[in-house]
C-alpha cells in the first residue's frame, strides 16, 4: 500500500517549504530513516527522514521550489505501483496510486511518452520573495541553439531587479515559452531543454499550457508588426513594407516615450534595435516640429502598462497603510556641529566622501542599539524585536523605489557605511541587485533632502515598524545662547506602526537620534 507524505510543519511559525535537495530519485529503494531531502523552512534547512520502506514512487515538489505545507512531497509504495498523474499534485492531496494490474490512461502514456528524463522543462523562476511573475528582458538564446550548464539563457526582470538566469542543464534550446518584453506569471514554462529534434509538441498539448508555440508568437508577431505604423517603414513605390529590427522591450519603451523606431539607429546584432538605443535616442527636430511635437503631447492620453515593479510597490504600500495603524513624530535638528563633522572626516579620507545621509543611517542604527523596540516586526501572536540592525536605504529608480539594505549597519564604519550604500545604489539604479540585498532590512531611511524638500511623511516599508523620513538642511534664523544667529537646521520626520512603537518610545528614539546628529563625537564613544 503506497504512503503519501505531505510537506511537514517543522516550525510553529512555518506555513511552506522549499525543497534544497532531493537525496532520493524516483524509483529508488527507501529505508526508514533514510534522508529523503533537505527542506528550508522560513527558519532554517532540515533534513527530511522517511518513515516508511519501499520505492520512491513520486516527487511532489521540484528542487527549489516552495510549496504549502500538508501539499503532496512524495509517495512511496511497493515497486510497480503507477502513480495517477491526472491529479494536479502541488495544490492538491488527493493523490491516486494504481497497480500494475489496472490500465494506464492516455495521459500516462502520453507523459510517459513525451517526457523522457533527458528532457527538462524549465519553468519561471521565483527569483524574489515578491515576485509573481517575471518579463524577459532580453533571451541569450534562440531555439535550436546549444545549450551548456551555466549558459546564460535569458535576462529576466522582476518586480526588483533585472537579473540574468542561468541553465542548469546541457542539451538543445526546443522551446520558448516567454517573448521578450512579455509578463509571464512564475512556475509557468519558460524554456524547454532536450535532445536535439525531440518533438516538444506532446509536452506544451499534455501537462503544460503554454500562451502560444513557437509558430504561432512567430505568426501573431508578424501580425502584429504588419499592422502597426511603428513596426513599420515605407519602401517602394509598390508599397511594401519592411520590419524594423527591434526587441520587443525597444518596441514597448518607444511606444511609452513617444519614439519613431524609424528615427532609432539600433546597436545590436544586424542593426537590431535594443532597450539601451531608445532610451539613449535624442531626437533631432526643427523648432517647428518641436512645437508642433509638444503640442500633441499636450493632447494625448497615453496608458501606460503598470511594470512588475510599479504593481508590487502598490500592492505592499497599500497593505502597509492600511493594516499598520500609522502615527507621526516630527524633529528638527541643529546640523551645525555635524557639518563640521563632515568636513573633518572627509578632509581626513578624501576618497570615502562620507554624505549627511550615510551619518544619518549611522546615527539611526545607533540609536536602534539603545532603543530595540523601534527594531521590531508585528505578528499576529508576538512582536519580533531583531537581534540584527539592519537599515534599509531607499533608492529611486526609473519605475519606483527599491530598498537595498545594509547588514549590521550598527557595526559599520562610516566610510564602509559609505562605500556600501554607493554600491548598492548605483546597482539598484541598473536594476543589478540580487534578491538577498533587498531582503532583511528592519528600519528603513528615506531621504528628499537631496531634492529640496524640506520636511516629508513616508508609508512604513513592512515588516518594518518604522520610517525615517530626512529633510534638505537649510539656513534659516534660530536661537543661540540667547542671540539670533544664521544655524542651518534639519527636520526629520518618523513614522511608526503603534501595534509595535509606542508614541514615547518613538520619541525617546529620536531625542537619541538628534543628540548623535548635534553630537557626532558622541557616535565615537
Amino acid at each position: 500500500m503506497a504512503e503519501k507524505i505531505t510537506m511537514p510543519r517543522l516550525s510553529d511559525t512555518m506555513e511552506e517549504g522549499t525543497v534544497v535537495k532531493w537525496h532520493k530519485n524516483v524509483g529508488e529503494t527507501v529505508s526508514e530513516g533514510d534522508i529523503l531531502a533537505e527542506i528550508e523552512t522560513d527558519k532554517a534547512i532540515q533534513e527530511f527522514e522517511s518513515e516508511y520502506d519501499g520505492v520512491l514512487l513520486y516527487q511532489g515538489i521540484e528542487e527549489g521550489k516552495a510549496a504549502p505545507v500538508d501539499a503532496v512531497l512524495a509517495i512511496i509504495g511497493e515497486k510497480g505501483e503507477k502513480v495517477d498523474l491526472n491529479n494536479d499534485h502541488s495544490s492538491s492531496n488527493d493523490v491516486a496510486v494504481q497497480s500494475t494490474e489496472k490500465t494506464e490512461t492516455p495521459t500516462q502514456k502520453a507523459v510517459d511518452q513525451t517526457v523522457p528524463k533527458e528532457v527538462k522543462i524549465i519553468n519561471m523562476p521565483r527569483l524574489s520573495d515578491t515576485m509573481e511573475e517575471g518579463t524577459v528582458a532580453q533571451w541569450h538564446k534562440k531555439v535550436g541553439d546549444t545549450v551548456s550548464e551555466g549558459d546564460i539563457l535569458a535576462e529576466i526582470e522582476t518586480d526588483k531587479a533585472v537579473q540574468e538566469f542561468e541553465s542548469e542543464y546541457d542539451g538543445t534550446l526546443l522551446f520558448i515559452g516567454a517573448e521578450e518584453g512579455k509578463g509571464a506569471p512564475v512556475d509557468t514554462i519558460l524554456a524547454i531543454i532536450g535532445p536535439k529534434d525531440f518533438d516538444v509538441s506532446g509536452i506544451i498539448s499534455g501537462n503544460h499550457q503554454p500562451t502560444e508555440t513557437v509558430e504561432e508568437k512567430e505568426i501573431v508577431q508578424e501580425t502584429k508588426e504588419s499592422t502597426s505604423i511603428e513596426h513599420t517603414v515605407s519602401t517602394t513605390n509598390n508599397n511594401q513594407r519592411e520590419r524594423i529590427f527591434a526587441s520587443p522591450l525597444a518596441k514597448s519603451l518607444a511606444q511609452e516615450k513617444g519614439i519613431d523606431l524609424k528615427q532609432v539607429v539600433g546597436s545590436g546584432d544586424q542593426g537590431r534595435i535594443v532597450k539601451k538605443d531608445v532610451e539613449n535616442f535624442q531626437p533631432k527636430t526643427t523648432e517647428k516640429s518641436a512645437e508642433a511635437t509638444s503640442f500633441m503631447a499636450q493632447k494625448e492620453t497615453l496608458s501606460v502598462p503598470n511594470s512588475q515593479m510599479r504593481k508590487v510597490i502598490a500592492k505592499r504600500l497599500s497593505a502597509s497603510k492600511f493594516t499598520a495603524p500609522h502615527y507621526y513624530l516630527n524633529v528638527e535638528v541643529n546640523m551645525d556641529n555635524c557639518i563640521l563633522a563632515r568636513k573633518q572626516m572627509n578632509d581626513a579620507h578624501p576618497e570615502s566622501k562620507i554624505s549627511f545621509n550615510d551619518i544619518i543611517v549611522k546615527a539611526s542604527a545607533l540609536a536602534l542599539r539603545k532603543h530595540p523596540q523601534v527594531n521590531s516586526s508585528w505578528q499576529d501572536d508576538a512582536t519580533l524585536i531583531h537581534g540584527e540592525i539592519n537599515v534599509g536605504v531607499a533608492v529611486a529608480v526609473e519605475d519606483g523605489l527599491l530598498v537595498p539594505v545594509i547588514k549590521n549597519t550598527d557595526f559599520k564604519t562610516f566610510s564602509e557605511i559609505s562605500s556600501a550604500v554607493k554600491d548598492l545604489a548605483g546597482r539598484a539604479r541598473d536594476r543589478k541587485l540580487k534578491a538577498d540585498e533587498m531582503e532583511g532590512s528592519t528600519f528603513t531611511v528615506s531621504n528628499l533632502g537631496m531634492f529640496g524638500i524640506k520636511s516629508f511623511t513616508s508609508i512604513i516599508n513592512q515588516p518594518n515598524s518604522s520610517i525615517l523620513s530626512v529633510g534638505a538642511i537649510v539656513q534659516k534664523p534660530i536661537v543661540k545662547d540667547g542671540q539670533i544667529v544664521v544655524g542651518n537646521t534639519m527636520e526629520l520626520n518618523m513614522a511608526c506602526d503603534h501595534r509595535t512603537v509606542d508614541g514615547a518610545t518613538g520619541a525617546q528614539f529620536l531625542q537619541t537620534l538628534v543628540k548623535y546628529l548635534e553630537n557626532p563625537i558622541a557616535m565615537f564613544v
